[in-house]
């Protein structure tokens, strides 16, 4: 088994490979990938993130990476509608579990019109590699494989990097490695950026 430095090592490399930039799977797939982690090694992935948006994006390369923290996208459009005190009052007076449905009609998960998904395709162009992260933090307002599901019809034209701290088999995503009550539904779609 690789460590977390050996694994993140190798992102860079296939960012670099016009292949990869291009898109395509062998059978015309969307280029969407998982990177997972074991989530102890959250600050590591946070901080290699960090370097290499910084080294990619000031280096004169012929594509930026797009970082978009779910999270942060979620507490934006919050704060943008005058919502996000009342959350907190609400989430103080009545426990988090009453705050997940008002939040999640607010943001218009999984609408036509998903707030969070319009926030990152209106912001995404085409020599974009983008990075979804936050996938932790947001739980359980967003499942990870709702946010991919929704954003695969909408961003098909540039690779989409989801950093998942869990597991990612091919199949299933396994939140946090805990497969006892944290278990998205399958995905097929994404592949595995780098194995572990």
């Amino acid at each position: 088994m690789q460590t977390i430095y050996e694994r993140l090592d190798k992102i860079l490399p296939i960012l670099m490979d016009e292949k990869f930039r291009e898109n395509k799977g062998l059978g015309n797939e969307i280029g969407f990938y998982i990177f997972d982690y074991d989530p102890k090694d959250e600050m590591i992935v946070r901080e290699y993130i960090s370097f290499l948006k910084q080294k990619v994006n000031n280096d004169n390369i012929s594509f930026n990476i797009r970082e978009y923290d779910l999270y942060d996208i979620m507490i934006e459009i919050l704060a943008s509608k005058g919502y996000l005190e009342k959350v907190f009052e609400m989430e103080q007076k009545k426990g988090t579990a009453a705050i997940l449905k008002p939040i999640k009609s607010t943001l218009r998960l999984t609408q036509k019109n998903d707030l969070i998904v319009e926030y990152i395709r209106a912001r995404v162009s085409k020599e974009d590699i983008v990075f979804l992260t936050g996938v932790g933090k947001i739980w359980p307002v967003i499942r990870s494989h709702t946010i991919l599901n929704v954003l695969h019809s909408v961003i098909d034209y540039v690779p989409l990097i989801m950093f998942y701290p869990g597991s990612y088999s091919g199949q299933d995503l396994c939140l946090f490695d805990k497969s006892d009550n944290i278990n998205d539904q399958h995905y097929y779609r994404a592949f595995k950026l780098v194995e572990r």
